[in-house]
């Protein structure tokens, strides 16, 4: 990746990003917020480039409405904070122009993967890890002195924490105090460390059994992932989702990263999520397209079909119906795609053979089915499901074969009428 122009890497309002990049500074974990006397700097808390100050430990805005207790020293200490996420050398324009001011810019860490974008814009960095007190007493030994602390990635927790205790004593007089977050993680960053640690996992020195897993033996945890999303769901339990989530998030994860490794056709992850992008926006004409685009929800859904079925070039609504998901699933796709699809396939007659006792219960007469509601439409599968385990029939087995019979009626009435899917 080129380095930026010196001196003009991230002019402008904010930091840039490279699109399709991943994390620029190697495996260093994300830098941790400074703790007290700084605030927090995460995005949503501050506009770009906006400096956040301390003095005498309390927080004060840079747009002077705030309120002092106490009389700031001279000078001006700033820790100036980056992340790892964003390419090194792409920082805000005020995180820039207050290190071409500067009197002094250190940095602890030297192999800080800003230094070098630093000193090639005409910066002089001293890589050193004075104390709080030397950095006060520099700070404060001039009239304007202005010093730049350029945070290593743990946020400096040695540094703030005695910065918060000489500014909270109340005995010392203290430089300004300013937090100045040099570049922002945006919304997803921390995709980029999951993107990191999986390719960590699977390369050599890695995770063995990361390393040998393929995309088929990964598919029952890729189910059993999903199942237990869904049980999440449905109880709603927020912080078992959240987990759930990230569980399914790794799944498509560890899929991409083992597809980068085929010897013909590789893909990454950037494949992944381009390929999704696309389809969105292809498929959302009434929110990225033009003006005449379909508007309410059902126009929105045959929009959707009928795109789908050119992107897809499918001869039948039946393509593209996974034969594989749970026969309930399967039933009510097929019964889907042909009500959308507008043709007239009857449903399959049970017959007339009795159920046994309890064989009203699994009889819906068309009376009933104009009222079903989802209680009496669980029980009445529930009954079905117990009736076939009675006369040692698997119901999974039995629905999946109903509803490949009835896929088969379908494809017999599209070659009939000799029509193709929509």
């Amino acid at each position: 990746m080129p380095r930026p122009e010196p001196g003009r890497a991230g002019a402008g309002s904010g930091a840039a990003s490279v699109p399709g990049s991943r994390p620029c500074s190697g495996p260093a974990p994300a830098p941790a917020l400074p703790r007290a006397p700084f605030r927090g700097a995460r995005r949503e808390e501050a506009p770009r480039g906006r400096r956040v100050r301390v003095r005498s430990g309390l927080v004060a805005a840079s747009n002077d409405d705030t309120r002092e207790a106490g009389t700031p020293g001279t000078g001006r200490l700033v820790l100036l904070t980056t992340t790892h996420r964003i390419a090194p050398g792409l920082l805000s324009w005020p995180a820039w122009k207050v290190l071409h001011e500067a009197d002094r810019v250190v940095c602890s860490d030297p192999e800080h993967p800003q230094l070098p974008y630093l000193r090639e814009a005409g910066i002089a960095v001293e890589t050193a890890a004075p104390t709080a007190r030397e950095l006060v007493d520099d700070a404060a030994s001039g009239e304007g002195r202005t010093v730049v602390v350029v945070s290593a990635a743990d946020g400096e927790p040695a540094l703030t924490d005695g910065l918060a205790r000489i500014a909270g004593s109340g005995r010392d007089t203290v430089p300004e105090l300013e937090l100045l977050p040099g570049s922002y993680d945006l919304p997803g960053a921390r995709l980029l460390d999951l993107v990191h640690v999986m390719d960590r996992l699977r390369s050599p020195g890695g995770c063995p059994w990361d390393a040998r897993q393929t995309h088929a033996s990964l598919v029952k945890y890729l189910l059993e992932e999903a199942y237990e999303l869904v049980e999440t769901i449905e109880e709603d339990d927020r912080e078992a989702l959240r987990e759930e989530l990230g569980d399914v998030l790794l799944q498509v994860l560890f899929h991409s990263r083992i597809a980068e490794e085929h010897p013909d056709d590789p893909f990454s992850i950037d494949d992944v999520a381009g390929g999704i992008v696309d389809k969105l926006i292809h498929r959302h004409p009434h929110v990225f397209g033009s003006s005449g685009a379909p508007t309410t929800p059902a126009e929105i859904e045959q929009s959707w079909d009928r795109l789908k079925a050119q992107e897809k070039q499918r001869e039948s609504v039946t393509e593209g119906v996974p034969l594989g998901q749970p026969a309930l699933a399967l039933a009510a796709k097929l019964v889907q795609r042909v009500r959308r699809g507008g043709l007239d396939v009857p449903l399959p007659s049970p017959g007339t053979e009795p159920l046994g006792a309890e064989a009203p219960v699994a009889e819906v007469t068309a009376a009933e089915a104009e009222g079903l509601d989802e209680e009496r439409a669980g029980d009445l599968l529930m009954v079905l499901a117990a009736r076939a385990a009675e006369h040692g029939i698997d119901p999974e087995s039995a629905l999946r074969a109903a509803a490949r019979r009835y896929r088969d009626a379908v494809l017999a009435a599209e070659r009939g009428a000799g029509t193709a899917a929509g």
